[in-house]
C-alpha cells in the first residue's frame, strides 16, 4: 500500500551490468525507453521504485490533474472548470494544502486554482478534545446515521457548526435532527390528507397565503445574505425556524380546515394550492441540508418527469416589497396579541377551547387581521372599547392595549400584586429615560436618530404606564 503516488522511475541493469532507471507515465513506455539502452529487457527486468511522493506534493496539483491539465493544458474540461468557486477544508492543512494549491495554480496555469477557500470548524467532542482513533473519542458515523437518519446526522453537524469556529459534537444535535424530519413529514402527512372542494376562499385563508407569500420573499433574502458570506449553520437556523415556527406553528394553522362534529371540512382549492407550492418552495430551500427526506417528499408532492430532481430544480422567489416587509411586520404584532391572549389562558387556567372575548381599547388597527387572531386566538368576539372591562386582565403589543373579560376567574389581589411589579419597573424605565434625554449634552450630541429612539421610549412608557394605572384603579373599585 501507497500513501500518496508511488514515484513512476522504473530501475534496469544496462548492457554493461549498471543500475540506471527511466521516469514514464506507464510501465510499457518505461520499457520503451529502457530498451532503448538494453534492447534485451523485458517487463520483468524492471523494478518500479517503492517508495511514494509525499501526499502533500500529490494533493497540491488536485485542481490541474484532475483534468489532466499539466499533460494537456489545453484540454476543454480544465479551461471549463478551472478555476472553481470554492475550495472547502478544514484550517490545520492551509500550509500543507491550500497555499501549495494556489501556487501550483499560477505556476501551471497562470491563475488561482479556487476563489473562495471556506474554513470549516475541526470536529471536537463535548470537552474540547479533537475527535481521533486513539482517543476512541468519535463516534461511528454509519451508527448514527442508523438512529438518527443520515439527513438528522447532517443537520447536528450543521447545527454545531457556526462559522470560523470548531465543531463541538453533541449527539443531542443530530436528535434534534432527527425529530425535525419527523416534523417535516407529519406537516406534509396533514397537508396530503386535507380534501379540497369548490368553495370561496375564507378572508383568514386569504390573508394568511398573502402573509406567507411575503414571509417566504422575506426569508430568502436573508438565506441568501448568509450564503454569500458562508454563514451556513445561521442559514440552516433561518430555514428551520421558517418551516417549524412560521409554517407549521401558525400558517398551517391559519388555513387548517376546521372539524364539525369530529369530521375535517374540506379546504379551498385556491388555499390549498398555496399550500402544495408553499411546502415544494420549502422544500428546495431545505435540500442543501437536508438532501433525502426533501427528494422524496418533493417527488411526491406533484407529478415529476423521468429522472426529474429537485437538486436541478429551479427556486423562484421574488424580492420582497414594502408591501410586503409592512405586512409581515403586523403580522408579527398578530402573533403578539395571539400570544397574549394564550398567556392569559395559561395564568387564569382558561380552557383553550372555552371562547373568550378580546377587547381592544381605543383605536382598532388589527381589523384586517380580524379573522385571524379570532381564529387563533379562540374567541367569540374581537372587539373595540372606549375603557376595558372591570373585570378584565389586561396585555399591551406595542402601544395598544387589549384586555381580555375573565369575570370571577380572575384573582384580583393576584392581579394588583402583578400590575404593581410592572408599574414600579416601567417608572425606573422611564426615569432612566427622562434622565438621559434631560442631559443637554447627550440631546447636542447624540445622533439624531438616537435621540429620537429614546423620546420614542418616553412616549411608549408613559402610555404603557397610564393603561396600567387604568387596570389598577378599575381593579381597587371593583
Amino acid at each position: 500500500l501507497w500513501w500518496g503516488h508511488r514515484i513512476p522511475a522504473y530501475y534496469f541493469a544496462t548492457t554493461d551490468g549498471k543500475r540506471d532507471f527511466v521516469v514514464a507515465e506507464t510501465a510499457e513506455e518505461a520499457l520503451a525507453m529502457a530498451q532503448e539502452k538494453n534492447p534485451a529487457l523485458t517487463a520483468a527486468d524492471l523494478e518500479q521504485e517503492s517508495d511514494c511522493l509525499d501526499t502533500w506534493f500529490s494533493s497540491w496539483l488536485w485542481p490541474i490533474s484532475l483534468f489532466n491539465g499539466i499533460l494537456d493544458p489545453n484540454n476543454e474540461e480544465i479551461n471549463y472548470y478551472y478555476p472553481t468557486s470554492d475550495l472547502v477544508t478544514g484550517p490545520d492543512i492551509i500550509f500543507f494544502w491550500v497555499a501549495r494549491m494556489i501556487m501550483a495554480g499560477y505556476e501551471y496555469r497562470g491563475k488561482m486554482p479556487f476563489r473562495h477557500v471556506y474554513f470549516t470548524g475541526i470536529v471536537r467532542d463535548k470537552l474540547g478534545r479533537k475527535m481521533s482513533k486513539s482517543l476512541g473519542n468519535s463516534p461511528d458515523p454509519l451508527e448514527l446515521i442508523d438512529k438518527y437518519g443520515a439527513d438528522g446526522v447532517r443537520m447536528g453537524m450543521m447545527l454545531a457548526a457556526p462559522a470560523g469556529n470548531d465543531i463541538l459534537f453533541d449527539e443531542t444535535l443530530c436528535e434534534q435532527g432527527r425529530n425535525f424530519n419527523n416534523k417535516i413529514w407529519n406537516a406534509f402527512r396533514l397537508v396530503e390528507g386535507w380534501k379540497t372542494a369548490a368553495i370561496e376562499q375564507p378572508a383568514t385563508a386569504k390573508t394568511a397565503v398573502e402573509w406567507f407569500a411575503a414571509k417566504l420573499k422575506e426569508t430568502a433574502k436573508t438565506l441568501d445574505e448568509q450564503f454569500k458570506t458562508y454563514r451556513i449553520s445561521e442559514a440552516l437556523m433561518t430555514v428551520y425556524r421558517l418551516f417549524w415556527d412560521e409554517f407549521s406553528a401558525w400558517y398551517l394553522e391559519m388555513v387548517k380546515p376546521a372539524y364539525i362534529d369530529g369530521q375535517a371540512q374540506p379546504i379551498d382549492k385556491a388555499t390549498y394550492e398555496a399550500t402544495l407550492h408553499f411546502f415544494e418552495t420549502l422544500l428546495q430551500m431545505l435540500h442543501p441540508f437536508m438532501p433525502f427526506i426533501t427528494e422524496e417528499l418533493w417527488q411526491h408532492l406533484g407529478e415529476r418527469k423521468e429522472g426529474e430532481s429537485i437538486m436541478t430544480s429551479q427556486l423562484h422567489i421574488g424580492e420582497p416589497t414594502s408591501d410586503d416587509e409592512k405586512l409581515c411586520a403586523a403580522v408579527e404584532n398578530v402573533k403578539l396579541i395571539v400570544a397574549g391572549v394564550r398567556s392569559v389562558r395559561s395564568q387564569k387556567q382558561i380552557a383553550p377551547k372555552k371562547e373568550l372575548e378580546l377587547q381592544v381599547v381605543g383605536t382598532n388597527s388589527y381589523a384586517a387581521f380580524a379573522d385571524i387572531i379570532v381564529k387563533m386566538a379562540n374567541l367569540k368576539a374581537f372587539t373595540t372599547v372606549e375603557s376595558k372591562a372591570a373585570d378584565a386582565s389586561a396585555f399591551m403589543v406595542d402601544t395598544d392595549e387589549f384586555a381580555v373579560p375573565v369575570g370571577d376567574l380572575i384573582d384580583v389581589d393576584a392581579e394588583i400584586a402583578k400590575l404593581e411589579k410592572d408599574l414600579e419597573h416601567l417608572q425606573g424605565f422611564l426615569t432612566g429615560v427622562k434622565k438621559k434625554l434631560s442631559n443637554d449634552n447627550f440631546v447636542a450630541h447624540a445622533p439624531e436618530a438616537v435621540v429620537e429612539r429614546e423620546r420614542k421610549k418616553q412616549s411608549d412608557a408613559e402610555e404603557k404606564i397610564a393603561a396600567i394605572q387604568e387596570s389598577l384603579n378599575a381593579l381597587k373599585n371593583k
